[in-house]
C-alpha cells in the first residue's frame, strides 16, 4: 500500500507521537533535567496540593463534603466568606481605578522625566516593603494617639480598626500591581487611532470613552483579577486592622490551624478561597475573550503625537497622583520617624533603642531571613531559567503539563500554599516543617514563575540559529545551554534573583505556617510586634527590610545595566512587577 494509505497515515501519526521521545532519549542531559524537575514539581507543587484536597474532602477513606458543609453552615465562617468577597471586590475596584489614574498620567500626562521618576518611586514603594507596612502607618496616623487624629484634629477615642482602614491599607499596598499591568497596555495603544477619531469630529471625552477605554479592557480585567486575588489571600492586614468587626477567611483559616490545631477545618476554609478566585478568573477570561483588542498590526507608519487628554484633565490627573504619592511618602516617612522616637505619640524624643532591639533580640530573625534569601536567590533564578528554557526551546513528553504545574503555586493564594505545605510536610517520612529547607522550597516554587515567564519571553526574541550553530559544531545540549543560551538570557536569571529576594524579605502569607523556634522571618517578627503593640521595633524592622531590598535591587540593576542587553531594562522592572 502506498504512503498515502492507512499504513502511511498510521506511520505518520506514530512518528509524530515518537518525535518528542526520540529527542529526550537521545539527549541524556535533557532526560536528566526533565526527570529532576518533574521530581521537584511533584514533591513541592503537586503533593502539597493533593494532600490539602485529601485532608479537606476525604474522611476515613471515603470522599465527603462534610468539612466544606460545616464551614458553610457556620454563621461566623459564612460572614467571613462574604466579608472576604466584599473586601476583595472593593480593593479590586479601588486599586484598579487608582492604578489606571497613575498609568494614564504616566503615559498620556506629558510628565517630564523627573516627575515621572518621582511618580514611579512613590507608586512602587509599597511593593518593596512588607504587605502590612501601611497598616502600621495607619495606626500611627489614626490611632488614639495618632498624628492626624490626635495631634492635628484633637480627636479622642478614635479607632483605626475596621473595614475602611483595612480597605485603604490593602488598596495602597496592591494598587502598584494595577499600575504595572495597565501602563504598558496604555503605552501600546496607537495614538493614531485616537487621532482618527478626533479628525472625524469626536470630542476628547468621547474618544477616550469609545476608543481608549475599550482598548484597555484586558488591562482592567487582569488588574482587577490580580488585586482581587491578592486581597483575598491577605491575612496579615486584616489580622492587624480588621479586628473582630470584620473577620475574613484567611485569618479564620490561620486561627483555625494555629489556635485550634484543626487541620481539616483549616484546609476546608482555605479551599473555599479558591471558589471566588476561580469564578473571577473565568469571568475575566469570558469578558476579555468576547472582543478583539489588537492595535499593534505590524504596519509601519508615523505615530501621532497628539494627546487624548485635554491640558486641564492632564493637570487634574497629575494633581490627584501627586496627592496619593504624597500620602504614600507620608506613611513611609511616619514609619521612619516612629522607628527613631521612644514612643510615638507619647514620647517623641530621639532614640536608636528600637534599632538596638532588632539588632540584638531580633538578630536571629534578620540572620535567618538573609540566609534564606541568599540561598533561595540563586536556586530560584536557576530554576526559573531552566524551566523557561525547556518550555520554550526543547520538545519532550509532558512539556505543556510542566508549564502548567510550574505556575500553580504562583496562581494559588499564599494561604493555600502555606497550609498545603504544612499538611504535606508535617509528618514522617517528610517531616520538613520547622526547618530551613521547606521555607526555601516554598519561596522558590511560589515566586520563581516570574523568572520562568521572563525566560520564555526573552527566548521568543532570540533566533534559534544561534544555538543550532553551537550544536552543529559538536557541542552537547548542556554545553550549549551553559555557554550560549544562559549568557543570552542572563536578564531573566537576574529578574528571578530579584523577585525571589524581594519576596523572601517581604512575604508572609505562605511562610507564616512554616516558621519555628529554629527558623523565623523578619515579617513574622513584625507581625508579632504588632499584635504585642511593640510598634517601635515593628517600624524599625520594616525600615530595615525596605533598605535591604533597595540595596539588593540597586546592585542587581547595576549588574543588568553592564550586560547592555535589550531586555535588561524589562528584566529590571520585573523585579518589582513580579
Amino acid at each position: 500500500m502506498g504512503e498515502g494509505g492507512p499504513a502511511g497515515a498510521i506511520g505518520l501519526t506514530g512518528s509524530r507521537f515518537l518525535a518528542p521521545w526520540r529527542g529526550i532519549i537521545g539527549d541524556p542531559a535533557l532526560l536528566v533535567a526533565v526527570a529532576v524537575l518533574w521530581a521537584l514539581l511533584a514533591l513541592f507543587v503537586v503533593f502539597p496540593l493533593a494532600e490539602l484536597i485529601q485532608r479537606a474532602f476525604v474522611d476515613q477513606g471515603h470522599v465527603t463534603l462534610a468539612p466544606v458543609a460545616a464551614v458553610l453552615s457556620d454563621e461566623n465562617h459564612r460572614a467571613s466568606f462574604f466579608n472576604s468577597l466584599f473586601l476583595a471586590a472593593s480593593v479590586g475596584v479601588l486599586g484598579t481605578a487608582l492604578g489606571f489614574q497613575f498609568a494614564l498620567t504616566a503615559v498620556r500626562g506629558g510628565l517630564g522625566r523627573y516627575w515621572l521618576t518621582c511618580l514611579d518611586a512613590a507608586a512602587l514603594l509599597p511593593l518593596v516593603s512588607p504587605p502590612f507596612t501601611t497598616s502600621i502607618s495607619i495606626i500611627f496616623s489614626f490611632g488614639p494617639r495618632g498624628f492626624i487624629s490626635h495631634d492635628l484634629l484633637g480627636l479622642a477615642n478614635v479607632s483605626p480598626y475596621g473595614y475602611w482602614s483595612t480597605a485603604l491599607a490593602e488598596t495602597l499596598t496592591y494598587f502598584p500591581i494595577a499600575y504595572l499591568t495597565l501602563r504598558p497596555i496604555l503605552a501600546a495603544i496607537d495614538p493614531n487611532l485616537e487621532e482618527m477619531a478626533s479628525s472625524l469630529g469626536s470630542s476628547r471625552w468621547r474618544t477616550f470613552r469609545t476608543v481608549t477605554l475599550p482598548l484597555a479592557v484586558p488591562g482592567f480585567a487582569n488588574a482587577f483579577l490580580l488585586l482581587f486575588a491578592a486581597s483575598l489571600a491577605d491575612f496579615a492586614t486584616p489580622l492587624i486592622l480588621a479586628g473582630n468587626s470584620l473577620p475574613v477567611l484567611p485569618t479564620q483559616a490561620y486561627l483555625q490551624i494555629t489556635g485550634m490545631f484543626d487541620f481539616k477545618g483549616g484546609a476546608a476554609l482555605s479551599l473555599v478561597l479558591l471558589v471566588p478566585a476561580a469564578a473571577v478568573f473565568l469571568l475575566q477570561r469570558y469578558w476579555v475573550g468576547r472582543r478583539v483588542y489588537v492595535t499593534v498590526t505590524g504596519k509601519v507608519g508615523q505615530r501621532s503625537r497628539s494627546r487624548t487628554l485635554a491640558p486641564w484633565a492632564a493637570h487634574l490627573l497629575a494633581i490627584g497622583c501627586l496627592l496619593f504619592s504624597a500620602l504614600i511618602v507620608y506613611f513611609y516617612a511616619l514609619l521612619l520617624w516612629a522607628s527613631l522616637v521612644k514612643a510615638f505619640g507619647a514620647n517623641n524624643s530621639f532614640t536608636l533603642s528600637h534599632y538596638r532591639v532588632i539588632f540584638t533580640e531580633g538578630l536571629p530573625a534578620i540572620r535567618d531571613t538573609l540566609i534564606i534569601a541568599a540561598i533561595g536567590m540563586p536556586l530560584g533564578g536557576l530554576y526559573g531559567v531552566l524551566v523557561g528554557y525547556l518550555i520554550a526551546r526543547r520538545r519532550f513528553p509532558g512539556q505543556r503539563a510542566m508549564e502548567l504545574v510550574a505556575m500553580i503555586n504562583y496562581a494559588l493564594p499564599g494561604t493555600i500554599v502555606g497550609i498545603g505545605y504544612l499538611i504535606a510536610f508535617n509528618d514522617p517520612p517528610l517531616a520538613l516543617t520547622g526547618g530551613v529547607l521547606i521555607i526555601i522550597a516554598c519561596y522558590i516554587f511560589r515566586y520563581s514563575p516570574t523568572g520562568i515567564r521572563a525566560t520564555v519571553a526573552l527566548l521568543q526574541q532570540i533566533d534559534r540559529s544561534i544555538e543550532e550553530a553551537s550544536s552543529s559544531l559538536g557541542a552537547g545540549s548542556g554545553e550549549t545551554f551553559r555557554r550560549v543560551t544562559l549568557p543570552l538570557i542572563a536578564p531573566a536569571f537576574f529578574a528571578g534573583l530579584g523577585v525571589v529576594f524581594i519576596r523572601s524579605m517581604t512575604a508572609i502569607s505562605a511562610t507564616i505556617f512554616l516558621v519555628s523556634i529554629s527558623w523565623t522571618l523578619i515579617t513574622v517578627r513584625i507581625l508579632e510586634n504588632m499584635t504585642e503593640l511593640s510598634l517601635g521595633p515593628a517600624a524599625a524592622f520594616s525600615v530595615f527590610v525596605i533598605v535591604a531590598v533597595f540595596v539588593v535591587v540597586a546592585v542587581l540593576s547595576a549588574v543588568l545595566a553592564r550586560l547592555r542587553t535589550p531586555a535588561a531594562g524589562a528584566a529590571a522592572r520585573s523585579f518589582l512587577g513580579g
